[in-house]
């Protein structure tokens, strides 16, 4: 069995961050979240794998390398476009063959991993099976109809008026016969090909496709409150370990990691949290679920709830809560005199200034 991993999207919700960044290497407790989904595969027993990259390729090749560090062997599929899932299924064919395979988004993150999952696949074998979970809104996602059997019935790609609460998580798991599917639909109103589609393309050809709903925790981290929370969950299980140097002046409270080469002086730490290697912590407040990465200062001033990218500098601040600062980032306070705030700030950027 193979995976195939997508990484080729834009991430125009994660923006300014993904301007020059890729959004699945946005770091999650200083770890990409494109990471998580990997250690997921290989811990199914998985290790060919397939990565279909877009114009941020080189910073996941950078990143993921030949997979060797995973327990990996990764190839790379160019996709000009991100022209939809199932366009990424019929580009990586000939990497795939004829083997059954998982399809898991590279921007997802699933509590408790797949391995379950891919054991029962490997044990049935049903042309396609879906996860579904229940969710507020479905508009936002494609969406599965069941019969009273629990038999998949219809899908539809963020619909209007979904027929249920149960959106497709972003695995899904296939036999060749995807193949067949992806090959006979046309693109959709969105110009892609979609893969909700082709799974509808198997229904009504009477294929065998199977759902499960999930209950553990999933999330499509596409936009910065999704990583935050998922930043939360993932410090839930940190364990405290202190490799960096901590003052006689400073207090560390709870589950915290400060890892190699990071200095605290004069400063409190309230876990969870985590403290990456080079950062200095100076004269500051670092409160729960925050994560700050490698090389960063933060000198007097109070952070919590949020996730800070390396070689950022926030110094001076009173309170950063609920944030996403970006690499190479400066904040500081703005001068008394004049009263006025300066901003350099990027397409799609949000502010929020108290007066």
């Amino acid at each position: 069995m193979k995976a195939l991993v997508l990484s080729g999207g834009a991430g125009t919700r994660l923006r300014p961050i993904t301007h020059t960044s890729a959004k699945q290497l946005v770091p999650v407790a200083n770890k990409p979240v494109l990471f998580y989904g990997l250690e997921a595969i290989a811990d199914a027993g998985i290790t060919d794998v397939g990565i279909i990259v877009g114009d941020t390729a080189e910073e996941i090749r950078e990143a993921v390398g030949d997979g060797a560090k995973l327990g990996l062997d990764v190839t790379y599929i160019p996709q000009d476009a991100p022209l939809g899932l199932a366009h990424a299924v019929l580009i990586a064919h000939e990497f795939l063959g004829e083997d059954d395979f998982v399809m898991y988004l590279g921007d997802n993150f699933i509590v408790g991993g797949i391995t379950g999952l891919v054991e029962e696949f490997r044990t049935d074998r049903p042309d396609a099976r879906i996860l579904l979970t229940r969710v507020p809104d479905p508009t936002a996602f494609g969406v599965a109809e069941l019969d009273a059997g629990g038999r998949v019935i219809g899908l539809e790609e963020k619909p209007k008026q979904p027929k249920s609460d149960l959106a497709l998580v972003g695995v899904y798991l296939f036999t060749p016969a995807v193949h067949e599917a992806v090959r006979a639909i046309q693109p959709s109103w969105r110009g892609e090909l979609e893969i909700t589609h082709a799974i509808q393309w198997l229904i009504d050809a009477g294929r065998d496709v199977r759902s499960t709903t999930i209950s553990g925790y999933w999330k499509d981290t596409g936009n910065v409150a999704d990583m935050l929370e998922v930043n939360r969950l993932v410090l839930e299980d940190v364990k405290a370990l202190v490799e960096g140097s901590v003052d006689e002046y400073s207090e560390v409270i709870g589950r915290v990691r400060i890892e190699a080469g990071a200095r605290v002086t004069g400063s409190r730490i309230v876990g969870p949290a985590i403290i990456g290697p080079g950062t200095v912590i100076a004269d500051s407040y670092i409160g729960p679920f925050t994560s700050i990465s490698e090389r960063c200062l933060i000198e007097d001033c109070e952070i919590e709830y949020s996730i800070v990218l390396s070689d950022a500098s926030v110094k001076g601040v009173r309170r950063v809560e609920a944030s996403l600062i970006g690499r190479n980032v400066e904040v500081t306070p703005a001068p008394r005199n004049p009263a006025a705030h300066r901003l350099v700030l990027g397409d799609h950027s949000k502010v929020q200034i108290s007066s």
